[in-house]
């Protein structure tokens, strides 16, 4: 790490004895901006653990995803349900598969008060404990009513969940990895939603494990499926990993960076919320962060100094100054990325395999998991390169690629309805571009882009955005395919798409290497 100069000694020598004079603060702040970015040392196995236990919330969120769908299968087969209450109308039903996703709305409702007052550490183990309930009380639900309410509790947990763990994660990874480690997150809830599929409706059926393991995923599959009451397991096993998810957090450090902000709003003993912060991010980085955590320590609260005479951010303070410009960027990139038709494109995934020729349900399911696997590999492809090429050539690159897959949608439902292997080319595209760029990268983007002092109530708004966006385009597709023709809503969303290019290229700015106060310091 470079040498201090004597205007940086000044600052840090002000922090250790609680001193904050702004002219002091202001003479120094710019050579601290201006410099290289400072090395972080750390150890890939120092950064293991405090990425693994948060990601647990996404693979339970993509598990959530897939099982559901096989899940409704059982509920309603008189034969597989084990309930007397299996013949359920299609509002029931609508209420079973999106009640998780209703619950995340008020999970990320509830975050933007609560965020910054547990921190992002307790956040996780609140969202293990509501996955854990969700869990439970959907596998062991005697009546229809108390099983929505499951739904919700588990929904709760996603809230909580997706809005802490990219905090954390972005707050306690080094620099130079933190690109990979949040897109990790993403790989982990393509992974979920791959290990659940488990469609196996007699001796031809098919799931992932057959795929990978014939003879143990048939039996896996068998006690998912075809046996009675085999809805329970499939919300049950959530459980245990949420158990996993919530002990290992336990044992986590908290955000270093949570710390200093605590004791620069003057929420405990500045010294000792010092010490702690030193502690803390020794333990994240390893024997290999040596003395230079006082250090590192020290240029976080220089940045953060400014803050010392505020408190946390009020609702209109939300929508001005830096912390708008970080809240267009982030909001508006997760936006686009539920209103160019990710939800619509998948759900309409079965009827363009079906039109290509894949009629049976083991070809469909065949082709289903085929589709899985190709998100989990282009997944694993942003999560190697993202700290290489950087974020913005991913976003402009995979975009294009969505706004092409787009019109050739639209083309095939309007122009080319004879030739389904336009519309299956079109999917794949979709589905591979889609996960190079906004699947990954619009969870990093948004970790990255709030000043330290709003990203609780930051991050809240836009999980919340996330979570709304997909709920309304899920529920406007039907009646606009039934108003416009499927042709023409693909249309609309192609247009969506270069508007978002567009976003993009004028927008969201490059942060690849950056520390996060360096982000703030160059782009808000």
């Amino acid at each position: 790490m470079a040498t201090a100069s004597d205007s940086e000694l000044l600052i840090v020598s002000s922090i250790d004895k609680g001193e904050n004079s702004s002219s002091e603060i202001d003479n120094v702040r710019e050579p601290l901006l201006e410099g290289a970015h400072h090395a972080e040392n750390y150890s890939i196995r120092s950064a293991i653990f405090p990425f693994l236990f948060p990601a647990f919330g996404g693979l339970l969120y993509g598990y959530d995803i897939g099982a559901t769908s096989s899940a409704t299968i059982s509920i309603e087969s008189a034969t597989f349900s084990g309930i007397s209450w299996y013949d359920l109308s299609s509002v029931q039903t609508g209420l079973i598969t999106s009640g998780s996703l209703y619950g995340a709305l008020i999970g990320s409702a509830v975050a933007f008060r609560i965020a910054d007052w547990l921190g992002r550490r307790r956040e996780l183990i609140v969202s293990a404990l509501f996955y854990f309930l969700g869990a439970l009380v959907t596998a062991f639900t005697p009546v229809y009513v108390i099983m929505v309410i499951g739904r919700l509790l588990y929904g709760v947990g996603i809230g909580l969940a997706m809005h802490a763990a990219p905090m954390y994660i972005s707050e306690t990874a080094p620099s130079q990895i933190r690109g990979l480690l949040i897109s990790l997150k993403e790989f982990f809830i393509v992974f979920g939603m791959l290990v659940s599929i488990t469609y196996l409706p007699g001796n031809s059926g098919w799931s992932i494990w057959h795929l990978l393991w014939r003879k143990v995923g048939y039996t896996v599959g068998s006690l998912l499926i075809e046996t009675v009451a085999g809805w329970r397991y499939m919300y049950g096993v959530s459980a245990p990993l949420a158990v996993i998810m919530g002990i290992g957090i336990w044992w986590l450090p908290s955000s270093p960076r949570w710390i200093l902000l605590c004791a620069i709003q003057g929420k405990g003993e500045f010294q000792g919320l010092r010490e702690k912060a030193i502690c803390c991010l020794c333990q994240l980085r390893g024997a290999a962060i040596g003395d230079s955590a006082s250090r590192q320590v020290d240029d976080i609260l220089s940045e953060l100094s400014q803050l010392s005479e505020e408190k946390e951010a009020t609702i209109g303070e939300m929508f001005q100054g830096k912390c708008l410009k970080a809240l267009t960027i982030g909001a508006g990139l997760i936006l686009f990325q539920q209103i160019t038709g990710q939800p619509s494109v998948l759900y309409y995934a079965a009827k363009i395999f079906q039109d290509a020729g894949f009629s049976a349900a083991a070809d469909a399911t065949r082709a289903s998991i085929f589709l899985a696997l190709l998100k989990l590999i282009m997944t694993g492809v942003a999560v190697v390169v993202v700290d290489k090429l950087g974020r913005r050539p991913l976003l402009l690159g995979g975009v294009s690629g969505i706004a092409m897959s787009l019109f050739l949608l639209g083309s095939y439902y309007t122009y080319l309805g004879d030739v389904p292997a336009v519309a299956v080319t079109a999917l794949l595209l979709y589905v591979g571009c889609y996960q190079l760029s906004f699947g990954p990268i619009g969870w990093l983007m948004i970790s990255e882009i709030f000043p330290l002092r709003v990203r609780g109530r930051g991050l809240s708004i836009t999980v919340l955005v996330n979570f709304g966006a997909n709920a309304l385009v899920a529920f406007a597709f039907s009646p606009l395919q039934d108003l416009l023709g499927a042709g023409a809503v693909f249309f609309i969303f192609g247009g969506i798409a270069v508007l978002s290019l567009l976003f993009i290229f004028f927008i969201i700015p490059e942060t690849k290497g950056l520390t996060l106060e360096e982000i703030e310091a160059k782009y808000l």
